[in-house]
């Protein structure tokens, strides 16, 4: 069943991301590696999805967010403005290089088969474990993750 609270209107997927895996399952080294990352607490490593109402730290202040609430969209997928200053302008790289390539596809698959579709792209090929956007290594069985 597709959980909604995981569609984050920009197309980074909550349900592979890595501070929703970290705060789902408890994982403190990873929390602790992510806080790091963000120049945050341990403890502020949580998030249950963009659409719920627990979210990140950065994720409450999104414009994109926003943005899509404000014109009740489901996503930037829906927005006839894709790619606005909200996407060109997004602070990180990596993650407006994913939302670049995600939320085409979104319009194309449809959001059950697009998260279908994020979902295979960071499993295990060995053993089928999702991992999170950005994991090396599977958590199950070690086998590298390609990029």
């Amino acid at each position: 069943m597709l959980n909604k609270e995981l569609l984050a209107p920009c197309g980074l997927y909550c349900g592979v991301c890595g501070i929703q895996a970290a705060y789902r399952g408890n994982d403190q080294r990873l929390k602790e590696k992510l806080a790091a990352a963000y120049g945050l607490k341990p403890e502020e490593i949580q998030c249950r999805g963009c659409r719920s109402d627990r979210l990140f730290v950065y994720c409450r202040v999104c414009p994109i967010r926003k943005c899509a609430d404000e014109r009740g969209f489901e996503g930037c997928h829906q927005c006839a403005e894709f790619p606005c200053p909200n996407i060109t302008n997004f602070p990180y790289p990596e993650g407006k290089t994913q939302i670049l390539r995600a939320v085409p596809e979104w319009k194309r698959l449809g959001t059950a088969k697009w998260v279908e579709a994020e979902e295979k792209r960071v499993s295990c090929p060995k053993c089928g474990t999702i991992m999170f956007r950005g994991a090396k290594r599977c958590g199950r069985c070690s086998e590298p993750i390609p990029p």
